[in-house]
């Protein structure tokens, strides 16, 4: 056995220099099973029991500590991937759900909640392990199990917040089989418990992820609490964080009838204040390690049309044919395109993951700071590129300090945001030149080889 109190102490190492992502796997391994996740102010953290018991050492595991992705390309695809800004993949399209139902309740196109629906129809899986947000409480997001089509209609909405979702393998059946909505964090995290046939993960059959850039912690809403006088959390109705046609908006109901709503592309002044740690130190934006991963198509082309539209990233052929029979099927469209074609959507953001992280833990490394340690590191990083991240992290470390997030309380919400919007889009277009530079010929190689 591992000395308990090695194990607590490098955790909650971990945990003080805010490097948790709140994914729920070291739980898993305290024998004991008294241990558990309790949520703070930022999100989920892990809860050590004095009696807790370790067999093998979860730092293995923890994305926080080290995520290899080296081996994990090789044991997930067998091979590393011709494109290194998205990952292993096996056709990229453009599409959404024909179902009017979930494809106008979910945050873009629809396409995962279809899928997962299609699943459980088709009796391919037993049930489906999601996020709800509402659960326990309509401010809160928990993972859960849905056992039928209504429960994952019910939880096609974004959560962007920290949830904790793989403490709850421990109550998989492997009687069962299951598919799991991951961020790429987690997911990488389930495919080395796969690899190494832990806790019956190998019981979840499918993985399904959305693209993640950035999440928010939890105290993030506050603003929109004291902003509209909302002086008491059992007085929220529901949350949805992409209410309405796509892009959606935030929507806050209470029970006195009280509505707020924020546009999409307004809500995300909240990002600089509140953005977690693990989301600027996260390397992986698509997905890369799901057999599926989705993100908004944003092009003016498909905003103009509205209704929803998603870039669809197939990654394993068992997925890729399931596509196709849902197409065959007409239960949701897909119009297959080239990687070329569809970069521009995101592009700034893979830059912000692929280049920009690396550059964030190579500062925090001058300044003595702990970060994730990764198996594999960019070619080359241009010196310009440092200029700019050096300007985004001063405002995220301006932004992030009490005083910011006290006077962000005095500006209203309407101002900030379109004020926010004019600056998010001009900053993009100044440093768009230097972030795109050389990024098509992005390369990475395994991290030992100096």
């Amino acid at each position: 056995m591992i000395k308990n109190n090695n194990i607590k102490k490098e955790i909650n190492r971990i945990v003080s220099n805010k490097l948790c992502t709140g994914c729920g796997a070291c739980i898993l391994f305290d024998q004991s099973n008294k241990s558990k996740m309790i949520n703070n102010q930022f999100g989920p953290i892990p809860s050590f029991h004095n009696d807790a018991i370790f067999k093998t050492n979860p730092l293995d595991y923890c994305p926080g500590h080290i995520i290899d992705y080296d081996d994990l390309y090789k044991s997930v695809y067998g091979t590393y991937p011709d494109n290194w800004l998205i990952g292993n993949y096996e056709n990229i399209y453009i599409g959404y759900s024909k179902d009017n139902q979930i494809r106008s309740n979910s945050s873009s196109g629809g396409i995962l909640t279809h899928i997962l629906v299609y699943l459980l129809r088709n009796q391919l899986i037993d049930q489906a392990i999601i996020v709800k947000q509402g659960i326990p409480l309509p401010y809160k997001a928990s993972v859960m199990f849905a056992k039928n089509e209504e429960t994952i209609k019910n939880s096609s909405q974004s959560v962007y917040t920290p949830v904790s979702m793989l403490d709850i393998l421990k109550n998989l059946d492997s009687k069962k089989k299951y598919a799991i909505t991951l961020l790429p964090d987690q997911a990488a995290v389930l495919r080395k418990l796969q690899k190494d046939d832990l806790f019956n993960s190998n019981c979840i059959k499918f993985v399904l992820g959305p693209y993640t850039g950035t999440q928010i912690d939890s105290r993030a809403l506050n603003y929109f609490y004291k902003r509209n006088k909302i002086n008491n959390l059992k007085d929220i109705k529901s949350i949805k964080w992409r209410a309405g046609e796509w892009p959606g908006y935030l929507e806050i109901l209470t029970h006195s009838g009280k509505i707020v709503r924020s546009k999409k592309v307004y809500y995300n002044f909240l990002i600089p204040f509140y953005i977690t740690n693990s989301s600027l130190l996260s390397i992986d934006f698509t997905n890369e390690l799901a057999d599926i991963s989705v993100g908004d198509a944003w092009s003016p082309k498909y905003e103009k049309i509205g209704k929803g539209f998603s870039i669809i990233t197939s990654r394993t052929q068992k997925m890729d044919i399931l596509l196709k029979k849902m197409q065959e099927e007409d239960l949701i469209h897909l119009e297959k395109k080239d990687w070329e074609s569809v970069s521009f959507m995101h592009g700034h953001m893979l830059d912000f993951k692929k280049r920009g992280t690396f550059i964030r833990i190579k500062i925090r490394k001058f300044f003595g700071l702990r970060s994730p340690k990764y198996t594999l590191k960019p070619v080359n990083l241009p010196l310009s590129r440092f200029f700019v991240e050096i300007i985004n992290l001063l405002i995220f470390s301006i932004c992030r300090t009490h005083l910011a997030r006290q006077l962000l309380n005095f500006i209203p919400e309407p101002f900030i945001g379109h004020v926010f919007n004019r600056l998010r889009l001009k900053w993009k277009s100044l440093s768009k030149p230097t972030k795109r530079k050389g990024l098509k010929n992005y390369k990475m190689k395994n991290s030992y080889d100096d």
